[in-house]
Formats: C-alpha cells, structure tokens, sequence
C-alpha cells in the first residue's frame, strides 16, 4: 500500500468520526456564529432554540425534551465558551451535557429530554 493510499484511507476514516463532533470553523448544522442551539428531535430536527446568552428556565416545548445540541461560541482569551446543560430550571439538578466552543451532538442518550436550562462556562 502506498503512503498516498493510506493517507486517504486515515483521512477517510477521521472524518466517519466527526459525525457528531465538529470543529468550529466546519458547523454542519443552522446554528448562528455565537449562538448555543438545542433541537427536540434528534440529528437536529424538530423545534429549535438558539442563545446568545444564559437561560435559566427553558419555557414551553423545550424543557425536558432536548435530544440534540450545537455550541458555536465564539472562544478566546477569559471568554465564557463552553455551554452546560443542567436538567433543573434555575441551573439546578445535574449537568446532562457539556459543549466545548464548536461541538455538535446529534443525540446524547444520557443527555436525551433531560434538560431545563444552561449556562456559558469556562469549561466543562
């Protein structure tokens, strides 16, 4: 096998992986520069939120029925650029879910219709 070929066939098999996580500067979904989104179906589908912000109590048809996330925060140096979903209103219960700046999840099953609100960190 040629260096070529195996190169291609590394490359090839990376990028089977980054189904569901992707860097930043590649978004595979419609979720604004900036912007933390939540989706109620799966493989992003469904209703969609988007934040540019915190939100304490995720209203209506969303809390409690999130199943799929992109966090496309803006990083840089002190920014707040990780996104944690925690299962109560008000930041309460447990984190479901962590988002690094860029990460896209297309379905969590421990995450999955577990959220009720979320906060911009440093970090997860």
């Amino acid at each position: 096998m040629t260096k070529r070929l195996a190169a291609l066939l590394a490359a090839a098999a990376l990028s089977a992986g980054a189904v569901l996580a992707t860097p930043a500067s590649a978004h595979a979904v419609p979720c604004r520069s900036g912007n933390f989104c939540v989706w109620t179906d799966a493989n992003f589908q469904g209703l969609k939120i988007e934040h540019s912000g915190d939100d304490h109590w995720w209203e209506g048809d969303m809390a409690g029925y999130d199943s799929s996330w992109a966090n496309h925060g803006i990083s840089g140096p002190g920014v707040k650029d990780h996104v944690q979903v925690y299962s109560g209103r008000e930041l309460t219960g447990h984190v479901t879910i962590c988002l690094a700046p860029g990460e896209e999840v297309g379905w969590n099953a421990a995450a999955n219709d577990q959220g009720g609100s979320h906060t911009w960190t440093m970090g997860c």
